[in-house]
């Protein structure tokens, strides 16, 4: 009679799986994201530029067709595709470290490594980011039934002089973290993963959640850095955009490259 060996899933070899980074590892990949900006800038100022011009027709969209009231949710969001539109600053950071040549057309038209499954990821990160936004307008009706929406002139009296208001901005702010923080997770490594490897979806997002929880400290750190540059990106009318957005997206292909080596 033959004998089936037992077939047993190889263990992921240690010198790729990097666990317990220091905290202040987030400051060096911000600061190599910034070299990053600095080496032929232009294609990545084109990038934050554009990125900030859809961002604007967005916006402008939402008052145009009195939808204003899915903003903030819009603006969450937008955190969460954020790493995926960010793939050709992935793109640009992976050439120069490997001294290839570096051109707005290439960071645009991408080749992944990982064909279409960077497009199904995409899918999932959509559906993700829609979602959150009919959880938002879910709560908004839980709380404040069927009372139209203020308007934003009027929000923050609404928000912040009533009990119902700071009960709506507690629990909206509970839900929004967790959408955050999973698609943070799941998002952060995959996404440059899928560029950079021929791997499956599901694989890069699983190893980005495994990488996150074994380096929760510093990731905490690096997502209070992307969560307050892009804090200063809606203070100065989204402008901020233009320089903060490629910075963080180079800063991440850079944070991929700490987590995960081959």
């Amino acid at each position: 009679m033959t004998t089936i060996p037992a077939i047993v899933p190889p263990l992921p070899r240690e010198e790729r799986w990097k666990r317990n980074i220091a905290p202040a590892a987030a400051f060096t990949w911000l600061k190599q994201g910034w070299d990053d900006l600095q080496n032929k800038p232009g294609p990545s100022v084109a990038y934050g530029i554009m990125v900030f011009l859809v961002s604007s027709a967005i916006v402008f969209g939402l008052f145009a067709f009195e939808l204003d009231y899915i903003l903030f949710p819009a603006f969450a969001g937008f955190m969460v595709v954020g790493p995926l539109i960010a793939i050709g600053l992935y793109e640009k950071s992976r050439r120069l470290a490997a001294g290839k040549r570096v051109t707005l057309s290439r960071m645009i038209f991408v080749r992944p490594a990982s064909g279409g499954q960077l497009l199904f990821t995409g899918v999932l990160l959509c559906l993700l980011m829609l979602l959150w936004m009919r959880a938002a307008v879910i709560i908004y009706a839980l709380f404040f039934g069927l009372t139209p929406f203020p308007g934003l002139n009027h929000v923050a009296d609404m928000l912040f002089t009533t009990p119902i208001g700071w009960a709506m901005l507690l629990v909206g702010t509970a839900v929004g973290g967790l959408f955050a923080a999973f698609s943070f997770a799941i998002s952060v490594v995959s996404i440059p993963m899928l560029l950079d490897k021929p791997v499956d979806a599901l694989t890069a997002m699983g190893r980005s959640l495994a990488l996150v929880w074994h380096n929760l400290p510093v990731m905490l750190v690096w997502g209070a850095i992307v969560l307050a540059l892009f804090i200063v990106s809606l203070a100065t009318g989204l402008l901020g955009l233009i320089v903060v957005y490629p910075l963080l997206g180079h800063g991440t292909w850079h944070a991929y490259r700490a987590l995960w080596t081959e």
